[in-house]
């Protein structure tokens, strides 16, 4: 029997490129089934959704809706609240007294925990309802999945502006730091490997959060690129911590400032950059040393959004519907590769998702620790789709020196 009903989708967590490409693909495939009586957006996430601040998308125009797709960010918004059973509980009130029997969540690790929390709710009430984890992530960390929606297009940037550095820095030579998001997992900042042409190419040393960061052996690598190549590009994220798990910004920084979810606050500021070059001045006595931090810059960057990314975010929110609607089955949509590059979806049970986080395995990262393999740019190479940008060099031979030979 055909479950009737309202479908709600909202957005939660961090923006990325191709978000909006889920979202439509879950509301142009909803509109398809008869049994469907509305398609609901929750602006700004679960928070919208107590609010009872919905758009009626079914009303949206279908031309309109393409449009929204291929713009990065949140179009319905997003929000940074971690719902426990008593803000789910809320959730499943507004659920039912809108008669609304299909949810569809579209985020990262702690999505996929609210989405089951409400649907263990909807069991406990005998409520006949389907919910929906739809991945999403730059930091490419859920469990089960190959990679994430959003990852691709955010490694892309990341390759391509570590490409640009480089070629910045051979003309100025002198250390170049480059600080990357990602808390735990170092998927992202480990995506600056693809920027490597030629053999001298930066960025020349790679941490990873996988890894101890050790500041008396991170020295060492600087200067021992630096005394090969008379330069130095590296490549930080943000999350790289010692031993025992403290980070590194906390440790030498004392940087207490914590986020909606109790996390030390490490995006947004560029401490890291600051610590890391003046430790490098001071020790190695070098004295051009600049550094970056990128931000926000790599997750919703116009312009630069992998085509396999936009196809596989749009198809995740698609089967969501066809799951759910067609199916008659919740969980959470996961990507599986097969062959060399293609790709399958399935329907993963919830609770091998939920609230936990994914880590770079051991041989995609170098024995050193302060770079990547080439299992991982294998890894990475298809996701990132066409029109990558590389680098060229000056070939000419040198001319021969009359005065100073």
């Amino acid at each position: 029997m055909d479950l009737k009903g309202k479908v709600v989708v909202a957005q939660g967590g961090g923006p990325t490129a191709v978000i909006n490409q889920s979202l439509v693909g879950a509301v142009l495939e909803s509109r398809k089934f008869p049994q469907i009586t509305k398609v609901y957006g929750a602006m700004n996430g679960v928070s919208g959704i107590i609010n009872e601040n919905f758009l009626d998308l079914t009303q949206e125009t279908t031309n309109n809706l393409e449009q929204v797709a291929v713009t990065p960010s949140s179009a319905l918004g997003s929000t940074r609240d971690k719902p426990d059973e008593k803000y789910c509980e809320e959730i499943f009130k507004v659920f039912r007294a809108h008669d609304v029997r299909y949810f569809f969540y579209i985020g990262g690790n702690d999505s996929s925990d609210t989405v089951r929390i409400v649907n263990q709710q909807a069991e406990k009430e005998g409520y006949e309802f389907r919910a929906i984890h739809i991945p999403k992530t730059i930091d490419n960390d859920l469990m089960v999945n190959d990679h994430t929606p959003g990852y691709p297009s955010a490694a892309k940037f990341v390759a391509q502006a570590f490409a640009g550095l480089d070629l910045d820095n051979r003309a100025l030579p002198g250390v170049h730091i480059g600080v990357i998001m990602g808390r735990h997992a170092g998927f992202l900042t480990a995506a600056s490997a693809l920027a490597h042409k030629y053999p001298d190419d930066g960025p020349h040393l790679i941490y990873l959060p996988e890894r101890p960061f050790v500041m008396e052996q991170f020295l060492a690598d600087v200067k021992a690129q630096n005394d090969q190549y008379g330069r130095c590009l590296i490549a930080v994220s943000e999350g790289i911590q010692d031993s025992k798990g403290n980070s590194i910004l906390t440790k030498y920084m004392g940087s207490e400032e914590r986020d909606a979810h109790g996390n030390v606050q490490l995006s947004g500021t560029g401490a890291l950059g600051e610590l890391l070059s003046n430790q490098i001045k001071e020790k190695l006595n070098i004295k051009r040393v600049r550094a970056d931090t990128f931000g926000y810059l790599q997750r919703s960057f116009l312009g630069c959004v992998s085509e396999v990314d936009q196809r596989e975010a749009r198809e995740v929110g698609e089967k969501a519907a066809q799951f759910a609607i067609w199916h008659n089955i919740d969980g959470s949509i996961t990507i599986h590769r097969t062959g060399y590059y293609s790709v399958d979806y399935k329907l993963t049970k919830l609770e091998e998702i939920a609230a936990k986080t994914k880590l770079m395995p051991d041989n995609f990262i170098n024995k050193a620790g302060n770079g990547v393999t080439e299992a991982f740019t294998n890894y990475l190479r298809p996701l990132l789709g066409a029109n990558l940008f590389e680098a060229s060099m000056l070939r000419a031979p040198q001319a021969g020196k009359i005065l100073r030979p």
